[in-house]
């Protein structure tokens, strides 16, 4: 998330991103569906252009646009309009919901038109959840279940560059990773090169220097974003993770590393916030 506005910055983004159809989505057996996103500048524009040609009654877009604040379904009201407000649709966070609360959710998120995004989903509930909604897409090793594509009117973009100090960090790395995908940004992969082996990073140098922004995943002591920040140019987007021994505390030896960093345009972000980044 911090990584799409350091570019939207960069690039100047429409405050609108326009959100790709999802052709023939399976939601129950037997049944598909055209999805489209309803809820952005670009779908008010056209029920505005639709009434004003007398293709669509007033009371026809007035029950379109009611749904675009939010739905309230009891225990959540599910924000439609979000994605106007900032690009982007509400994300589904999995921890403390059970596993009708997500599919309620998400269901309303998939009725709208949106993409779908929900974060912390582990396997056993995930199992559950695509039972019901077999159109989710699930990473296990991210914990993330996705349906559709954020499509951002940028052509030609380069990689994010997503690196991790070591292998126990990429399960963070890949919840960043599934987050960028569906908003449409590239991502190139470059894991394992923490400073335990500082070489291995002058085999990814090149790689790295092209990419318009860096994301760098790190428990430990979290001294990787440092070097990498030191080293390039780029926005540097710290992740600090839980990875560690005793007084690596959780990841606040990571965060408190990351924070005091002497490197220039380092960001950080919470312990274990692939999305956030």
């Amino acid at each position: 998330m911090l990584v799409t506005a350091v570019l939207n910055e960069a690039w100047a983004f429409p405050a609108g991103v326009a959100i790709a159809a999802e052709s023939a989505a399976r939601v129950d057996a037997g049944t598909t569906v055209d999805y489209m996103m309803r809820m952005n500048a670009k779908r008010v524009g056209e029920l505005l252009e639709q009434v004003r040609s007398g293709n669509l009654s007033v009371d026809d877009a007035l029950q379109e646009l009611q749904k675009l604040p939010f739905t309230d379904i009891g225990f959540a009201r599910v924000d439609h309009h979000r994605s106007l407000r900032m690009g982007i649709p509400e994300v589904v966070l999995a921890q403390g919901k059970n596993v009708e609360q997500i599919v309620a959710i998400a269901q309303q998120l998939i009725d709208t038109g949106q993409p779908v995004l929900i974060t912390r989903l582990e396997s056993e509930p995930a199992a559950l959840v695509l039972a019901q909604l077999p159109a989710l897409r699930y990473s296990s090793l991210a914990r993330v279940a996705t349906f559709g594509q954020v499509q951002i009117a940028k052509q030609n973009l380069r990689p994010i560059a997503l690196v991790t100090a070591g292998t126990s960090d990429i399960p963070v790395a890949e919840e960043a990773a599934e987050t960028l995908t569906l908003l449409g940004l590239p991502v190139i992969r470059i894991f394992d090169v923490g400073v335990a082996g500082i070489h291995r990073i002058a085999g990814n140098l090149e790689a790295m220097s092209a990419a318009p922004a860096v994301i760098v995943v790190a428990g430990m002591e979290g001294a990787l974003p440092s070097v990498v920040g030191g080293m390039l140019g780029a926005p540097v987007i710290a992740v600090p993770t839980s990875v560690g021994y005793g007084v690596s505390l959780g990841g606040l030896t990571a965060l408190f590393g990351m924070l005091t960093s002497c490197a220039s345009g380092v960001t950080v972000v919470n312990i274990d916030n692939g999305f956030g980044a």
